[in-house]
C-alpha cells in the first residue's frame, strides 16, 4: 500500500531551503568552471603547436624545386620529422597535413640576426625553364636553419647560380600561421 504524507508547513522555510540548495549548486558549477579554465590554462602550452617541430605553413606562387621533387604552386607544411636524435630531416606535407610529399635531409645552416623573427627561405635561380630550388629554410626566432641536401650533381649546379632570400609574410594571426612566399622579380 502506497501512502502519501502531506506536510502543511511553512512555505517560506521550504522556499528558503530550495533557494539555498540552488545557490550551492550554482556555486559548485562556478567553481568547477573556474577549475577547468585554470587547468586548461596550464595545458595550453602542451596543446599549442610546438616550436620543437618548427611546423611552417608556406604558400608558393610558383613551382619550387626541393630535393627529389618539384612542388607545384600551392600551400605546403614544412615540418621537422619526429625523431629523437636527428634534427636534420624535414617532411613536406600538403596544405592540410594529410599527405606526405617528401622527406628530405638537411644540414645545419646559420644566419645573421637580421630578420631573425621571420621565416626566411633562400632560393637558387636555375634558369628560365626550371623552377627555383629551395636551398635554405629558417624558422622564425632562430638563427640556425636547414640547408637542403641535393644530389651531388645538383649541389654543384646550385653552388654556381644566383641565390636570393625571401622573407615570408604572415597572412594569419592564428596558431596555423600561413606564410606567403612570393618568388621572382
Amino acid at each position: 500500500m502506497l501512502t502519501f504524507f502531506m506536510f502543511g508547513g511553512n512555505k517560506s522555510a521550504t522556499n528558503a531551503v530550495y533557494h539555498r540548495e540552488e545557490k550551492i549548486m550554482k556555486t559548485k558549477k562556478t567553481f568547477i568552471a573556474l577549475a577547468l579554465a585554470l587547468a586548461s590554462t596550464f595545458m595550453l602550452p602542451a596543446a599549442r603547436a610546438s616550436d620543437y617541430d618548427q611546423a611552417t605553413k608556406l604558400t608558393f606562387n610558383q613551382s619550387v624545386q626541393i630535393p627529389g621533387r618539384v612542388l607545384p604552386a600551392g600551400t605546403y607544411w614544412f615540418v621537422l620529422a619526429d625523431t629523437n636524435d636527428a634534427r636534420n630531416i624535414v617532411q613536406v606535407f600538403n596544405s592540410d597535413r594529410t599527405m606526405l610529399y617528401a622527406t628530405v635531409f638537411t644540414i645545419d645552416a646559420s644566419r645573421s640576426n637580421t630578420a631573425i623573427g621571420d621565416t626566411a627561405i633562400t632560393f637558387a635561380a636555375r634558369g628560365a625553364m626550371q623552377p627555383e630550388a629551395m636551398v635554405l629554410w629558417f624558422y622564425p626566432g632562430r638563427n640556425s636553419g636547414h640547408e637542403f641536401l641535393y644530389p651531388a650533381a645538383d649541389q654543384k649546379e646550385l653552388a654556381q647560380v644566383n641565390r636570393h632570400t625571401v622573407i615570408a609574410t604572415t597572412t594569419s594571426p592564428a596558431k596555423d600561421k600561413q606564410h606567403v612566399v612570393a618568388q621572382g622579380d
